[in-house]
């Protein structure tokens, strides 16, 4: 967590922020404090909905990208290396002073710290709570232009970026998913965190499809799924597939709900995710899905569903095929 290496910084002098203008902080994890910076002068750089949502509950300005030039930037890494690159290198970019890098050691704040080291003077770091903070005092964006990306094309012909799920190509799952469905899905169908666009764009090669939601709460994943799927029946939506509300009810749900936000497993986005299904099909629709095998979401589809199978797969992942949505009562 950033929070006391911030905190230890700003108290010992070693950091010295900018008294004036705007502090941009990428991507900090929705349960940071910020201690010691002025909230009104913070701009939040999030492109993840649900987080998004969290910091703007908070009363911060957020924006899903960014906006202006910057007095002092804080870069919060990510886990994928590629992407924490660019994110420092855009905020070298659009900053006139200090930029920040903050991060946890099992995220690689190390060999970050090595490689930004190599190529410009730092200060710091400080080290605490697992983690290191360390900061660039002058600007530096020249140091960093090959650090830069943005959606590129694969050599399987779909557009991915740093940070997104999958990025190198197919997810395996998904690809066992697409073998498994039928022909007919239905006329309206969501596909649920539909990450760069993969089963969506399998989904509209059925003629049966008349409408299809491609829900991602990643706004980078949506806009490679933007340009992977090039059909006038897919509405793209920016949202957490969890609260997301269609007009109506939908003839069918495609899926391959994520498991976790961090290292660790966590089964509960996965029952989130079929609990949505659930709620948003018609009383005859359908769900079909995968899953790693070692999660637990048969009890979650049973007590959602009238009709729960499992119908193949491999050693790694399991296929269901889910019908009837039980309707829970208030």
């Amino acid at each position: 967590m950033i929070d006391p290496r911030l905190l230890l910084a700003l108290d010992g002098d070693a950091l010295d922020l900018p008294d004036e203008g705007m502090i941009a902080v990428f991507q900090p994890p929705r349960d940071a404090d910020l201690p010691g910076l002025d909230k009104d002068r913070v701009q939040i750089i999030q492109d993840f909905k649900p987080d998004y949502d969290a910091w703007s509950a908070r009363g911060y300005n957020v924006v899903r990208h960014i906006k202006d030039r910057y007095a002092a930037c804080i870069v919060c890494l990510p886990r994928a290396k590629a992407e924490a690159r660019a994110m420092i290198a855009d905020a070298c970019e659009v900053c006139d002073g200090i930029v920040v890098i903050d991060g946890q050691k099992t995220d690689g704040i190390d060999s970050i710290l090595r490689e930004v080291r190599d190529r410009v003077t730092i200060s710091g770091p400080i080290s605490k709570a697992h983690g290191k903070m360390f900061w660039i005092a002058a600007p530096a964006a020249d140091f960093f232009v090959d650090w830069k990306q943005g959606p590129a094309l694969t050599d399987g012909g779909f557009w991915t970026a740093p940070g997104v799920f999958s990025a190198d190509g197919v997810d395996l799952a998904s690809a066992l998913l697409v073998d498994a469905l039928p022909e007919k899905l239905g006329a309206e169908v969501a596909d649920l965190g539909a990450g760069w666009g993969f089963l969506s764009a399998h989904v509209l090669t059925r003629d049966t499809v008349e409408k299809l939601y491609v829900v991602e709460a990643g706004h980078m994943s949506l806009e490679c799924a933007r340009r992977n799927v090039s059909d006038d029946r897919a509405e793209f939506l920016w949202e957490d597939a969890t609260d997301w509300q269609p007009p109506h009810r939908l003839d069918a749900v495609v899926m391959n709900p994520p498991f976790h936000t961090g290292r660790a497993a966590e089964p509960q986005i996965g029952q989130a995710f079929v609990a949505a299904a659930a709620r948003i099909l018609s009383t005859q629709g359908k769900l079909w899905m995968v899953a790693n095998r070692h999660l637990p979401y048969e009890a979650e589809l049973k007590t959602r569903f009238a009709h729960v199978e499992e119908i193949g797969g491999d050693a790694r992942f399991k296929l269901f095929h889910a019908a009837r949505p039980l309707r829970q009562r208030r």
